[in-house]
């Protein structure tokens, strides 16, 4: 009897360790079918009916959202048949956490406003974003396509830069929408007042002694400066541009197209002991630590305040958009400079700004529906819209060059807040400085990067405020703790080829190879046990 019982729960784990495997590898591939990849229609139904999400970002700003509502009812008055839902975000991480999300439940938005550094780790999915290649040139339906409803623009008529900066590998994931740089809001009354000129391009040796000059107080206590308690000569608003900016301008490596991690070293040491060196004496300080540079700008308590140029309309004694009280208010001059230079004669800043992605599905009219709404966000009647509102740039020359924007940029004022000079010499600013923009690499695990990067000025700005000791122990810790957190150290040694992560495997894989570990496991255990009876026997 107990040989028979035996011999009955072998035959059940060999069962087990050969068939069960084959069960759950073959249900879990029906399970993640994947998506098939999407082929443009030959035709647009007119008479069959669409709904599409379209995830959109704002700043608060009820000019921005009433701009992207009216898109979608002038749009919906051409395709009656495409009804368009959209859902409003202020933050653009909480967008890319949502799609993240939501990829695994198969529920992403038709539409989303994101950076290609977000869509680098959506496309690790299969099938997930739609390739836009052959979209954008389609003859019928592409941009300045035959069977468009609306006064496309061409795909020759976008900016080349900003196309390219959409470019993911081979293919082009997303198209433009907008686009920004960074920008340095200097009080020229404060730095004439210390004694100095502001010179033709603002330098970083230039800004740290005018903002170390600043540091002078009064026997009260008070900063000779502005009389007040407060001042932080230099604010800037993303930390993480900060540190990409100072390595691209100086030529050191930040990373590779392939994922290979190149700022844990002595290059980017010696600017942390720089930065350092000034949030010491309370010169400089980020946004995350002190709050909007603005703010400090419009009180008087700040000289140099670097941030986007879509943030133009908060800066100044006459900016539209003011985030502290008007008895906080003092009256100056702004003038509006590229981000300080290492290298004076070859400026270069970053290119940044929303762009448009599609995500793939089943029903490839719903597709090519969302294709036309996010295409028409291109035209002339929404790039001007939308770029007056703060001081994004239009992505394409249709736009840049009609005489509707030629006129707004002539048009300055420091009492009409649609054409407020800050604003307008900010976008003049990246106009001019198109071919001095660059961008960062882009790859699964590239916005962990750049987060990195800025975490480590954090930690340095506050380590020195601290009066903390920052040395050789210091910086290991750092740079460990850091690839330890944002886990660059994955991301490294994928780069170099030499890691071999089940984590990656395909799913189905993972399945059946811990299936089958399992079972002969349990297979050992038998043997075991009629080992252990045959003994007993």
């Amino acid at each position: 009897m107990r040989k028979t019982l035996g011999t009955r729960i072998l035959c059940i784990y060999l069962f087990a360790s050969l068939v069960l495997p084959f069960v759950l590898l073959t249900s879990a591939c029906h399970g993640a079918r994947a998506l098939e990849a999407f082929d443009v229609p030959d035709s647009f139904d007119m008479n069959r009916r669409y709904e599409i999400t379209f995830w959109a970002k704002n700043d608060t700003n009820v000019t921005q959202t009433r701009v992207y509502e009216k898109a979608a009812e002038d749009f919906q008055k051409l395709y009656p048949n495409i009804h368009v839902n959209i859902r409003f975000y202020t933050d653009y991480n909480k967008i890319y956490n949502d799609v993240i999300t939501n990829i695994a439940t198969k529920t992403t938005p038709n539409i989303c406003i994101t950076y290609p550094d977000h869509i680098a780790t959506y496309i690790t999915g299969e099938q997930v974003v739609v390739p836009l290649d052959t979209l954008m040139k389609d003859k019928k339906y592409g941009l300045g396509g035959s069977e468009v409803l609306f006064d496309s623009p061409s795909y020759s008529e976008l900016i080349p830069q900003y196309v390219e900066e959409c470019r993911i590998g081979n293919e082009h994931y997303a198209i433009p929408f907008m686009r920004s740089t960074e920008a340095c809001y200097v009080n020229k009354d404060y730095v004439e007042k210390l004694g100095f000129t502001l010179p033709d391009v603002l330098t970083w040796d230039f800004i740290w002694e005018v903002s170390e000059a600043a540091m002078k107080k009064n026997a009260d206590g008070t900063f000779a400066i502005n009389g007040q308690k407060t001042m932080i000569p230099c604010i800037y608003k993303s930390s993480d541009n900060m540190m990409i900016h100072m390595l691209f301008q100086k030529g050191w490596g930040y990373s590779t197209p392939a994922g290979e991690i190149k700022i844990f070293n002595e290059n980017t040491r010696s600017l942390l002991d720089e930065i350092s060196e000034h949030a010491k004496t309370g010169a400089f300080s980020t946004f995350k630590i002190s709050s909007y540079p603005a703010n400090f700008l419009n009180a008087g308590q700040c000289i140099f305040a670097i941030d986007s140029t879509a943030g133009a309309t908060w800066m100044g004694a006459h900016a539209p958009n003011i985030d502290i009280s008007e008895d906080k208010l003092i009256d100056f001059e702004t003038v509006v400079y590229p981000v300080p230079q290492y290298d004076p004669s070859h400026p270069k800043m970053i290119s940044q700004g929303p762009s448009i992605c599609i995500f793939n599905k089943e029903d490839s009219g719903e597709v090519l529906a969302s294709w036309l709404f996010a295409s028409y966000l291109l035209t002339n009647s929404v790039q001007l819209a939308y770029c007056q509102t703060e001081g994004y740039v239009p992505v394409t020359s249709k736009a840049q060059t009609s005489a509707e924007y030629l006129d707004y940029l002539s048009q300055k004022s420091d009492t009409d807040a649609l054409h407020y000079s800050v604003k307008i010499e900010a976008c003049e600013l990246l106009i001019k400085n198109v071919d001095n923009t660059f961008i960062t690499p882009v790859f699964n695990g590239s916005a962990s990067l750049r987060n990195a990067a800025g975490e480590m000025i954090e930690n340095v700005t506050k380590s020195a405020r601290r009066k903390q000791t920052i040395d050789d122990e210091y910086y290991e810790k750092l740079f460990s703790d850091t690839r330890s957190l944002y886990r660059l150290d994955q991301i490294e040694t994928k780069a170099t080829g030499n890691i071999s992560d089940l984590g990656k495997m395909p799913k189905t894989s993972v399945i059946l190879l811990i299936t089958i570990a399992i079972s002969w496991v349990l297979i050992g255990a038998y043997v075991v046990y009629r080992s252990f009876l045959k003994k007993k026997t």
